[in-house]
């Protein structure tokens, strides 16, 4: 008896910690409930919520050397009934500490429970990739994406601005990349040129930066390289059919010097200490890397083997070109193999049917961030009665991505410090208006944001999905027309372009 008495003791004075944190999501790393409310007036609550102006009672400091948890993003959130405290270590933890509030008064129409809230992410990279390549949804909407994504707590947005179907960032070096390359999408190649002038880009960058988001962008090379190939031919490594121009010429140093180039003026764009370079499915696009003669004669002076020899001696000349530059590469999984230095390149593990590639960038000493198709990709169907998308072996539902990475928690035991955190990943193919976005991205992208931040002992799906509806009714407010999990029927899944493709399901 005194034993349970002892055990009841110690549970009911950790009870508080695990409470759920009101209607906050991602739910926080510790929330202790308190008596009273506190209670802003409606002009107070419009402000606040509309123009971001902090009410009187609201007082945000930055403290160096607190005594918080040791994290960039950590916050103490004290809330009273007279007063709000938020106190951070960084900029950075006061603004995450300033949405959780928001969050609150904004579930409670005004009105937040006294409580105290100790936060810190479970991982550094949170982030939402959104692919504009194969079809343009421009600055709007992605002003509206990164506001909802600061609520969220996430922190970067990898921008994937260059593939096959359009060129979509401007470089003043190379106008013809946006004349010709920026020409066409997914459905349609004889659509008008729509980018990003460099303009554009900055806005969009500051706009992030305002909302301590990190703006990664994608390059993509040597493969899924055909909107820039089509706009300077000369730099073409072939390909036939489907894949005609999928591959920069990977011999001539022209390519180099319009990488290089290219890169220079990215880097005046993105403050990002990372560029994405892609690195992926080179194979799709380099048959006239088997017959071209310059070619074959350069894998044989370089003895480089073969194709895959003189693929991955791109990849790490790449690396070095951007190192010297002073950035660190990041590339799919595929760059595991070119013997890039771990101190020069971040592997994202995306081909979640070849684990051992996630074992492999790990055991080379990669830091990683997770990002693998099934279930962190969202062009896949998310609900069993829906048909448009990938679909392998399965499907992409919300369930899967909060749960993530439990999973594989046992493929990086032992490697846990080389795990930068994940990421939620759309590619739009079949993805060709805002309607369509908004339904893939939501709510799967909500559920990606508690699985990055809450630590992995505090999550509890029964509890996100009593707190999901909160957020979903925000949402309602902007018009976003999300995927509804609680009535799948109320709005119905929009439609999409169709296109022969071969890799529709791959």
């Amino acid at each position: 008896m005194k034993n349970t008495k002892f055990y009841l003791q110690v549970a009911m004075l950790l009870l508080p910690a695990f409470l759920s944190a009101q209607n906050v999501i991602p739910e926080p790393t510790q929330y202790r409930p308190a008596k009273g409310q506190f209670v802003l007036t409606v002009a107070e609550t419009k402000a606040f919520e509309a123009q971001d102006v902090l009410p009187g009672r609201v007082v945000q400091y930055v403290t160096s050397g607190s005594t918080l948890m040791d994290a960039d993003e950590a916050y103490h959130l004290k809330i009273t009934p007279d007063s709000v405290f938020i106190q951070s270590a960084t900029a950075t933890g006061a603004f995450r500490g300033k949405e959780t509030l928001k969050q609150l008064l904004r579930s409670g129409k005004g009105t937040a429970k006294a409580c105290v809230i100790n936060d810190a992410p479970r991982y550094a990279w949170r982030g939402f990739m959104l692919d504009e390549s194969r079809h343009f949804f421009g600055k709007k909407k992605v002003k509206q994406l990164l506001d909802i994504m600061a609520s969220l707590r996430l922190n970067v947005f990898h921008w994937h601005l260059t593939d096959e179907p359009g060129w979509r960032i401007e470089i003043k070096k190379y106008p013809l990349l946006t004349q010709i390359g920026a020409k066409g999408n997914w459905h349609d190649p004889d659509a008008p040129a729509t980018f990003y002038t460099q303009d554009d880009i900055k806005e969009i960058v500051a706009y992030a930066a305002a909302r301590h988001i990190m703006v990664v962008p994608e390059f993509d090379m040597p493969g899924h390289a055909t909107a820039a190939c089509r706009a300077y031919p000369e730099l073409s490594g072939g390909g036939e059919g489907r894949w005609k121009d999928f591959t920069f010429h990977p011999c001539k140093e022209e390519t180099f010097r319009f990488i290089s180039d290219v890169l220079d003026e990215l880097i005046t764009l993105f403050p990002s200490p990372y560029i994405h370079i892609g690195g992926d499915e080179v194979h799709f696009g380099n048959q006239e890397w088997f017959t071209d003669p310059q070619i074959q004669q350069f894998i044989k002076d370089k003895q480089l083997m073969n194709e895959t020899g003189l693929e991955q001696y791109f990849v790490r000349r790449v690396a070095d070109i951007i190192a010297a530059k002073g950035k660190t590469m990041i590339g799919w999984d595929e760059i595991v193999d070119a013997g890039v230095s771990p101190d020069k390149a971040v592997v994202m593990w995306w081909r979640h049917d070849r684990r051992y590639q996630l074992l492999k960038a790990l055991e080379s000493g990669y830091r990683v961030i997770m990002t693998p198709r099934r279930p962190m990709y969202g062009d896949f169907v998310q609900y069993s009665t829906h048909n448009v998308g990938r679909y392998w072996d399965g499907y992409n539902p919300i369930e899967d991505v909060f749960s993530f990475p439990r999973s594989i928690e046992h493929l990086f035991k032992g490697y846990e410090s080389q795990i930068m955190g994940m990421q939620y990943s759309l590619w739009t193919e079949r993805v060709a208006d805002v309607k369509r976005l908004d339904f893939m991205v939501f709510p799967r992208l909500i559920a990606l944001a508690e699985a990055a931040w809450t630590p992995a002992g505090r999550k509890d799906y029964s509890r996100f999905m009593r707190r999901l509806p909160f957020f979903l009714h925000w949402l309602d407010t902007k018009d976003i027309y999300y995927f509804d999990p609680f009535a799948p029927e109320r709005r119905p899944e929009p439609t999409a372009p169709e296109k022969e493709d071969v890799l529709q399901n791959g």
